[in-house]
């Protein structure tokens, strides 16, 4: 299968991005999104995430994934689907590597003890954190706060939104353009420095699609499932290096099952360790195709020719019938055997309460918190923002100094090399 040599008319061009919330002369050797990925790879929360839990916490194993592992696998699939379909990779790449900043420590467990505490101040979303991070909350820049990345980069993080941040994403977008029109610049420069998710261009806020039931690029599309595929396999992988998962349960698994069966035949007495790799490695090509396949087929269905058609229709980038059925086997027997294992409930408990604590804590002192956060006139929020920036092992560090308790469950989780 050979790829494109130029972009399809229904790819994001650099060309015609809707802009950057703050105007910037062009780089003279990169595009407009090649500058997004490298501002997010030198970001300090690109950098925390090599020390943020993917499934198992970051002592418990070198060669479980991380944050960035993760997000380095779901760039690298993005980026093979993307050449194939005449995509933009530097965009795809871009948002890969950005979709999770917002992540807090801990995983899921920590994004859900966070939205309980926040839950009468506005609620956390992990992806809305992300787009806080870019746009707000790394402080690098003398110009302006955040990352100033385009539109489309931005669009991309934020992949799920509640309608409630929906809206006030465009509110506050609508504000900033009235006072701009109004001769009023400095004071929408204040709004756009102190509220996350504005947009200086005067066009489209990057809420008004989950009002109006939009879709985004394809690009973005495209990094919404490849990080579904490479969840499911990278914990497959993980699970069964843990221990936790052992290749004879995977059986139950029809889209493992079927590569194992085929692997077993082609090479019989290899090693349970090498049969893994080849197994997922098989499953992973399947899927890729798949999506490249299906999504073709859905293009040429919909009769799309432009990035306007693909945002009035449905979801174009997926996976046929079948394939998506066996995604979801794979999701539910994931769910049931491995995130709900009694070992990993273990230690997710304590990551609750690690960042319950840490919240009550800087609520009641806030002090505690370096200036740029003590500073903020919504306490909440954030203490929010700073537990959510925290690694692993700095929100176990910190927990230890202000709440004289750090140390994981006796009985947690060691790592397995199989």
């Amino acid at each position: 299968m050979i790829a494109p040599r130029s972009l399809a008319v229904y790819a994001c061009d650099p060309e015609c991005s809707l802009g950057r919330r703050y105007a910037e002369p062009p780089a003279p050797t990169r595009n407009a999104f090649q500058r997004d990925r490298d501002r997010i790879v030198h970001s300090t929360a690109f950098r925390r995430l090599v020390y943020k839990t993917q499934v198992f916490l970051n002592h418990e194993g070198d060669l479980f994934r991380t944050r960035m592992t993760h997000s380095l696998e779901v760039a690298q699939l993005a980026r093979s689907i993307a050449r194939v379909l005449g995509l933009n990779e530097d965009l795809v790449e871009a948002i890969a590597l950005a979709h999770d900043l917002g992540h807090t420590p801990f995983g899921h467990a920590g994004q859900d003890a966070l939205n309980a505490c926040m839950v009468e101040h506005g609620g956390f979303e992990h992806n809305f954190q992300s787009l806080r991070v870019v746009d707000t909350l790394e402080s690098r820049y003398p110009q302006f706060e955040g990352l100033n990345l385009t539109f489309e980069t931005r669009e991309g993080i934020l992949k799920h939104c509640s309608a409630k941040n929906a809206q006030y994403l465009v509110d506050t977008e609508i504000h900033a353009q009235k006072m701009m029109d109004a001769g009023l610049n400095a004071q929408a420069d204040q709004v756009i420095e102190h509220k996350s998710g504005l947009s200086k261009t005067g066009l489209v806020s990057i809420g008004s699609r989950f009002l109006d039931h939009k879709q985004p690029s394809l690009e973005a599309q495209l990094c919404n499932l490849a990080d579904e595929v490479a969840y499911n396999a990278h914990d497959i992988d993980d699970g069964v290096r843990s221990g936790l998962i052992d290749l004879e349960k995977l059986s139950e698994v029809p889209l493992f099952e079927n590569f194992r069966a085929e692997v077993h035949r082609e090479f019989p007495g290899l090693s349970s360790r090498k049969t893994a790799y080849e197994t997922i490695r098989r499953m992973l090509s399947a899927q890729v195709y798949d999506i490249i396949d299906s999504t073709q087929k859905a293009i040429a269905l919909n009769s799309i020719s432009s990035l306007e058609e693909v945002r009035g229709a449905a979801p174009l980038v997926c996976f046929s019938e079948s394939m998506r059925i066996q995604s979801t086997q794979l999701k539910r027997f994931l769910f049931q055997n491995l995130y709900r294992h009694s070992k990993v409930a273990q230690t997710t408990d304590w990551a609750r309460n690690v960042v319950t604590d840490l919240f009550n804590a800087y609520i009641n002192n806030p002090k505690e918190m370096p200036p740029f956060y003590q500073s903020r006139a919504n306490l909440y929020r954030a203490v929010s923002d700073y537990i959510a920036g925290m690694t692993d092992r700095f929100a176990g560090a910190e927990h230890l100094r202000l709440c004289a308790q750090s140390s994981v469950p006796s009985e947690h989780l060691r790592a397995q090399i199989i």
